[in-house]
């Protein structure tokens, strides 16, 4: 079974992302001096990142220590609408106090392939920085991810690894770039090699709208080319999900059943 916490709203959704979010940047910190997180685009996480901001969240973490990276990327210029970064600097960044140095945006507008290398290289950098770092070719379990934010579409994708794209199956590189046929665009995204080689992946899911797909993902057979939110299956870490009960809705019907 998975671990699948279930939330009555949106809200108490928002805020148990939130505490979980600051019980590990302060876990993270206190044994190794730093947190490491990349967060997640799309709608759903946003009234997370306001908490995170707010008054009553925000000082319960030293962001001096916290490093913030992206799980993927719309290849767009930052300031642009859809840029996952705009999201996160208006609602979080732009509210804490936290070193520019340590905030690591995919540089969507770059060219696509350029912006997935210079990533890779920064990921490396910061990962690496303890001098565990093997090569380019392993996965991050030593220098690794503290913790990753991911969402769900409706259609079963995380991050930007859609259905039927080749990157669903990337064994090397922790960062692609490749063009999303059924969008008409290009996207930058992390790879399961370094969603997989995180301490911590966490799914953030609202939405009836949500419900099937979910229950699919939790529940059917592992198939991650139609389903590829199905492929987070982290080595040596701890996946979890957060969803409201609108999203729960057909998962708890399948989770009663076999109960």
């Amino acid at each position: 079974m998975a671990d699948v916490q279930v939330y009555p709203d949106a809200n108490s959704l928002a805020r148990a992302a939130a505490e979980y979010f600051v019980t590990l940047a302060a876990e993270a910190i206190t044994a190794r001096g730093r947190f490491v997180v990349a967060l997640s685009g799309g709608s759903t996480p946003r009234a997370t990142y306001t908490l995170l901001a707010s008054k009553e969240f925000a000082p319960r973490v030293d962001w001096s220590c916290v490093h913030v990276f992206w799980g993927d990327e719309r290849c767009v210029l930052p300031g642009h609408p859809d840029s996952n970064y705009r999201l996160a600097r208006e609602v979080l960044l732009d509210k804490i106090p936290i070193p520019a140095d340590n905030i690591h945006r995919i540089r969507g507008e770059l060219d696509p392939d350029q912006a997935a290398v210079a990533y890779q290289a920064e990921l490396e950098t910061v990962l690496g920085a303890d001098g565990r770092f093997a090569s380019r070719s392993q996965p991050p379990p030593r220098g690794r991810l503290d913790l990753i934010l991911l969402g769900m579409g409706v259609d079963g994708h995380t991050a930007s690894l859609f259905p039927g794209t080749a990157a669903i199956h990337e064994q090397t590189r922790w960062v692609v770039a490749h063009y999303v046929e059924k969008l008409g665009a290009w996207r930058v995204t992390l790879t399961p090699v370094a969603i997989n080689g995180a301490a911590h992946v966490t799914f953030i899911v609202a939405g009836r709208g949500k419900a099937e797909r979910l229950r699919e993902v939790l529940a059917e057979p592992y198939q991650p080319d139609l389903l590829p939110a199905q492929i987070v299956r982290p080595a040596d870490g701890r996946l979890r999900w957060l969803v409201d009960a609108a999203a729960a809705t057909q998962w708890r019907k399948w989770a009663v059943t076999l109960s």
